[in-house]
């Protein structure tokens, strides 16, 4: 097939995308109409279109999008579906494009991609490809079976599982943080922490008494909020926060320093002074390439927001640089 010559005068052999949509909070038309502007502006073969369901989150059509040879995966979801679709894709070498129309879009956020759709789609066209780490888990259930996951932005278990997954998404829409005042105040009131058996890097084995374990590839929350300062997408590092304070004074001092934190982080100057600022006792911090731990009792887990059920114990890897994300061209 001969080249195509797109408006900006630049020749390129012809290319294809495919676009892999959740429906639930998606502009469909505005989605097909900003696809099809670009498609033909650029030169582009005719999209293929894919929808998530309720039996696929997006590892299905991801598996038919390869067949279509694509250039770009562009996906019009949230972080579980971003998810679900890396899985599927991280070792084909195909880049995504993300269209945020999740709660969070935490991967959105923390990639700098929070734009409007004709942009985003405008960026999978023509953009840069930015690789980042993958997370790869492995996961012992309460039942006695396994299973392996992928993630992109964080994984955590015990409380910070049950947050994600037990709080309504419509109500996180409307109140934010909020939302989250209940399964929090539980944990607070009842002292709900669990024994964490775990180790680094194949170190010796610590164990440790927390309310929660994250392990995340990015460390922003929504409203700017920053979990793990020192998280980069792409540095082939796992960041780990342990969160173990006990009673009201001691969430207020966590509570304190992860807003604090937040703002700092928006400045040369101000994540120098995070640097320099121990860290609390009750929220420590951990960076490692493998992670294995054991929980006792059984814990619920989330993968990028979703949940996986209660485990026993897991192992958390990285796959650096495994996935290709489209950013804006500089």
């Amino acid at each position: 097939m001969a080249p195509r010559v797109s408006d900006e005068g630049a020749t390129t052999a012809a290319r294809r995308a495919v676009v892999i949509v959740n429906p639930t909070n998606v502009d469909l038309a505005r989605l097909r109409t900003a696809v099809a502007a670009a498609q033909e502006q650029y030169g582009w073969l005719p999209t293929v279109w894919l929808e998530t369901t309720i039996d696929d989150a997006g590892q299905l059509a991801a598996g038919r999008a390869v067949a279509h040879d694509p250039a770009v995966v562009i996906v019009a979801g949230g972080d579980g579906t971003i998810r679900a679709v890396t899985e599927e894709l991280h070792s084909t070498g195909i880049p995504i494009a993300v269209v945020p129309a999740g709660t969070g879009n935490l991967l959105a956020r923390n990639l700098g991609l929070m734009r409007d759709t004709e942009t985003a789609v405008r960026t999978a066209f023509t953009g840069a490809t930015r690789p980042i780490d993958v997370g790869l888990v492995s996961l012992e259930h309460d039942d006695g079976s396994t299973s392996s996951h992928a993630f992109l932005v964080m994984t955590g278990v015990g409380l910070d599982a049950r947050m994600a997954t037990d709080t309504s998404s419509a109500l996180k829409r409307r109140i934010g943080w909020l939302a989250y005042v209940d399964p929090i105040s539980r944990s607070v009131l009842g002292n709900q922490r669990f024994l964490i058996h775990y180790r680094v890097d194949g170190q010796r084995e610590q164990s440790i008494r927390a309310h929660t374990v994250i392990v995340g590839n990015c460390g922003t929350l929504t409203g700017g909020m920053v979990l793990l300062p020192d998280a980069k997408a792409d540095d082939g590092l796992l960041d780990v926060v342990l969160f173990r304070p006990i009673g009201f004074w001691q969430w207020t001092r966590v509570a304190t320093r992860l807003g604090v934190g937040g703002i700092l982080h928006r400045s040369r100057n101000g994540r120098a002074v995070l640097r320099a600022t121990p860290d609390l006792r009750v929220l420590p911090y951990v960076r490692a390439r493998t992670l294995t731990a054991r929980f006792d009792p059984p814990q619920s887990i989330q993968l990028d927001g979703d949940g996986f059920g209660r485990v026993v114990a897991v192992t958390v890897t990285l796959r650096p640089r495994a996935i290709g994300i489209q950013v804006p061209s500089a």
